[in-house]
């Protein structure tokens, strides 16, 4: 009969060989720490035309926290993520937040266009809401014309992309997208999210560029509330889903809505009830994986009790069923966005920790045999 004592050493000893473990398998292109940055949050990711991978992130200077002292930063990798650059600087301002990064890759001239939000640091969200802030969550966009090498100065775009009564407002956090047919092709969307100062609800929208990124203008805003950060793909004839963070009465699955004309309204809104969520981030995206049926992907920390389990799930008949699923990590996980690497894999960016969600950015291929 084993003692108590041995039983605890037993036990202990069985949870930090997996803890090591688990560091040891978890690929964090960026960790907390890393050039002077207490931590990185808010993944988001593209390819760009000439194939290189450009993974952005939130470098957090003095601590996690949403507020105060933040830069967006950027990793490129030529080699389809095997290999990553040091840390480019995309937008830093003094001691304010600069957060939100929403990634979309113009196609037909190569730019690089992010959408991004800004506050003062010394504002929180909670002021913001309040109306008791010094200033304004403002929306302003930035670019690179060289595969994100350099950027350009960041333009604020928020009075073509902003009601006067929202207060609270956030870009992404993803990728956007560019459609791809219909009498929208070529069209810019970043799906958004915002509360309105008068009733506090909040809501997702989206909003578009039509000439490459230079002006924005605000979309159509999902006909109920209580969902806030969303993701978009474009299904095949043109039509746009969005799919939400929920904080409505079914808390712990994800919300969907439709869009027949380019984002400009929103309609449709539903529980998917197989996606579960412990109110999260995640990611959409449409996936052509050559020789295989085209289908829908999404990536959530698929757990209603926690920040755990983050999971890649795929839809071939356009969301109504999410028959095939690989759990990648099934430690403290949260936000994440998927992206098509140029071998035709998928790959999944991702927040992932061992002790707690928030220690790196992970990013991690996804073989199609696994699917």
């Amino acid at each position: 009969m084993i003692s108590v004592t041995k039983k605890f050493f037993f036990v202990v000893s069985l949870m930090l060989s997996v803890q090591f473990l688990n560091a040891q398998t978890l690929n964090s292109i960026y960790k907390a720490g890393e050039a002077g940055y207490n931590c990185f949050r808010i993944p988001a990711i593209v390819k760009s035309t000439k194939n290189t991978m450009l993974a952005f992130a939130e470098a957090r200077v003095k601590n996690c926290g949403d507020a105060g002292d933040i830069d967006i930063v950027l990793k490129r990798s030529m080699d389809g993520g095997k290999t990553w650059s040091d840390i480019i600087l995309v937008w830093n301002d003094a001691e304010n937040t600069c957060g939100n990064p929403a990634p979309v890759v113009d196609e037909s001239t190569g730019n690089i266009v992010l959408v991004t939000t800004w506050n003062l640091g010394t504002d929180h969200e909670r002021d913001i809401i309040a109306q008791t802030s010094k200033d304004s969550r403002r929306v302003y966009v930035l670019n690179s014309a060289d595969d994100g090498v350099t950027w350009s100065a960041a333009k604020e775009i928020t009075s073509t992309t902003k009601k006067a009564d929202w207060t609270w407002y956030a870009t992404g956090p993803c990728n956007g997208i560019q459609m791809r047919e219909g009498p929208h092709k070529g069209r810019l969307v970043i799906p958004c999210d915002h509360i309105e100062a008068a009733s506090k609800k909040y809501y997702s929208h989206s909003i578009h560029s039509d000439d490459g990124g230079v002006s924005w203008t605000l979309g159509g805003t999902t006909p109920m509330d209580s969902v806030n950060e969303c993701t978009v793909a474009e299904l095949p004839g043109g039509k746009l889903m969005l799919n939400m963070r929920n904080y409505g009465k079914l808390k712990k699955f994800r919300q969907v809505a439709i869009s027949d004309d380019g984002g400009e309204s929103w309609k449709d809104q539903h529980w998917d009830m197989q996606l579960p969520e412990p109110i999260c981030q995640g990611s959409l995206i449409w996936y052509n994986y050559p020789g295989k049926k085209p289908m829908l992907a999404f990536s959530n920390p698929a757990n209603q009790k926690s920040r755990s389990n983050m999971t890649v799930k795929l839809s071939t008949n356009k969301g109504k069923s999410w028959k095939k699923k690989v759990e990648l990590y099934a430690g403290p996980s949260a936000y994440s966005n998927l992206v098509v690497l140029p071998n035709g894999n998928l790959a999944c960016f991702y927040e992932a920790g061992v002790a707690k969600p928030y220690e790196g950015i992970v990013f991690e291929e996804i073989d199609f045999s696994r699917l």
